[in-house]
């Protein structure tokens, strides 16, 4: 074992870590005292300490130690797999991690509290007794502040592996979560600060192995474990704005368009959380919580549909007419000029303060159960008879809409699209709390339907979005029509597949009443 600084050289290569099997999250009312780590970059620092809420308890400069340490694993990678690492110090004990989070730990930005202590030499029992070797190391300084009820310790330096190196910073606030929330998000305000996505360690992981830190929460939430309607919101909440979290730093038109594409989901999901719950929870905060996303959605939907035109009708036209046809040539470039407009509109909003207040409203309602509301709220309500009443009454509406689907018209058909959206949102949500095969089939024969309508949805969205590229400047009208008659072409079969999709789904068993 070793602990040695500076790094050897390489080990041979590790193999890919698999993703951790984790618990089904839990949200508990947060523990006394919450302890939160804050990311920033770390030419903030200076800023942070001179802000209105440090700066009095700060003084001049608050005074630093030495930090060094390095992260160990098997050539195996035999905790990296299992979400956890081991920080060994240039001295003292040796700390085992969760590099990811453990059950009841989903909050954005909190992780457990270490697992073990270890003495110098010796390592985790589920190493086996193999041979540690550093990944990552980190030299840097460690500050410590008291503000009020909230202890802060900022660690900033440099991570470095053999292979690269990156200047990086971490804050980390413990006390009453009423004060840690206030405090993190007051400085919030003004500095750019959100809750970190990944770990220390995990970020050194990452580091060292040349890729993105793997996210600590994706797709839906997970409410097979939860048993009242309020601990489902909450965990609701915390996990989808974990997944926000991950996903804004791809964001970026350079990056590619899933980043968009995955957030606009996310968005998508909480929203009709906060909408389905709105019955039972509802308040001025949860209702501040909604309006943020509205705005956050619009801006990510300007730029996804801009995305999913030029990714599949823009590139099928530009092949059909060759790269000599001038016309439809400027038509493309218009719509790729909008589409950097859209997402400079969007970064403009994810690196400033709407997407701060976003994250940290949903933050503090996930934490603290703080719905603002008006009403007593009855905090033992049980979730699964609220679930399954959601279900049917939306599981109703869709039958209802589709009865004689043969005769719709596509503004009918639409509202049916929109009815099995809302449905399979639902379903994905409450879906493990029946889990099985009748469930996932369920799921599947409900998002044919949903994706075969969604063909004859894209079609309209792309003959809007392409008349909007006319005018001076830009496409002209032999140009748009051509893509309109593409748009119309591509969704030609389209109801034919809903027809046969509708067909497999109606006949079905919802799987709440198994």
């Amino acid at each position: 074992m070793t602990d040695t600084l500076p790094l050897p050289d390489p080990a041979p290569p590790a193999p890919e870590p698999a993703e951790p099997t984790l618990p089904a999250p839990v949200v508990p009312v947060p523990p006394t005292p919450l302890v939160l780590q804050v990311a920033l970059d770390p030419s903030v620092v200076p800023a942070l300490w001179r802000h209105p809420l440090l700066a009095r308890h700060a003084g001049r400069k608050p005074r630093g130690s030495v930090d060094e340490c390095v992260w160990l694993d098997t050539a195996e990678a035999a905790l990296a797999r299992k979400g956890q690492a081991l920080e060994a110090p240039r001295k003292g004990a040796r700390l085992h991690l969760h590099s990811l989070p453990a059950e009841g730990y989903c909050l954005p930005g909190t992780v457990p509290a270490p697992l073990r202590e270890y003495p110098p030499e010796e390592g985790p029992d589920t190493t086996a007794g193999d041979v540690l070797l550093p990944l990552a190391a980190f030299t840097g300084r460690r500050v410590e502040l008291q503000a009020g009820d909230v202890v802060l310790t900022l660690r900033h330096g440099n991570l470095r592996c053999v292979a690269a190196e990156a200047p990086v910073a971490r804050l980390e606030l413990a006390g009453p979560p009423e004060a840690v929330l206030a405090l993190a998000a007051g400085l919030a305000e003004d500095l750019p600060l959100l809750p970190a996505a990944a770990t220390l360690a995990e970020t050194a992981r990452a580091l060292a192995r040349q890729e993105a830190p793997r996210p600590r929460r994706l797709g839906p939430p997970n409410l097979g474990q939860v048993e009242t309607i309020e601990a489902a919101l909450a965990l609701a909440i915390a996990h989808l704005t974990e997944v926000l979290l991950v996903q804004a730093p791809r964001s970026r038109l350079e990056v590619g368009p899933e980043g968009v594409h995955q957030s606009r989901v996310a968005a998508r999901r909480l929203r009709s959380c906060l909408k389905q719950f709105r019955t039972v929870l509802d308040g001025r905060n949860l209702r501040e919580l909604d309006a943020r996303l509205a705005d956050f959605a619009r801006a990510l939907g300007d730029a996804r549909d801009l995305d999913v035109f030029l990714l599949n009708l823009g590139a099928e036209l530009a092949d059909a007419v060759g790269p000599g046809e001038r016309r439809v040539a400027v038509l493309l470039r218009t719509a790729r000029q909008k589409r950097e407009a859209a997402y400079l509109a969007l970064r403009t909003m994810l690196d400033g303060p709407e997407f701060r207040q976003l994250i940290w409203t949903a933050t503090r309602i996930a934490a603290l159960r703080d719905w603002g509301s008006d009403r007593p709220v009855d905090a033992d309500a049980p979730l699964r008879p609220f679930a399954k009443a959601n279900l049917a009454r939306r599981w109703r509406r869709l039958l209802k809409r589709g009865a004689d689907i043969e005769e719709h018209a596509a503004e009918s058909l639409h509202e049916l699209r929109l009815d099995a959206k809302r449905l399979r949102y639902s379903a994905e949500l409450f879906s493990p709390l029946w889990a099985g095969k009748s469930t996932r089939r369920f799921l599947k024969r409900l998002s044919g339907v949903q994706d075969a309508l969604g063909v004859a949805n894209d079609t309209h969205v792309a003959r809007v979005l392409v008349a909007g590229l006319g005018g001076r400047g830009g496409a002209g009208p032999w140009a748009i029509g051509l893509a309109e008659g593409f748009a119309l072409a591509h969704g030609a079969g389209a109801r034919e597949q809903a027809l046969e999709a509708w067909k497999e789904l109606e006949g079905l068993s919802p799987f709440w009443e198994n």
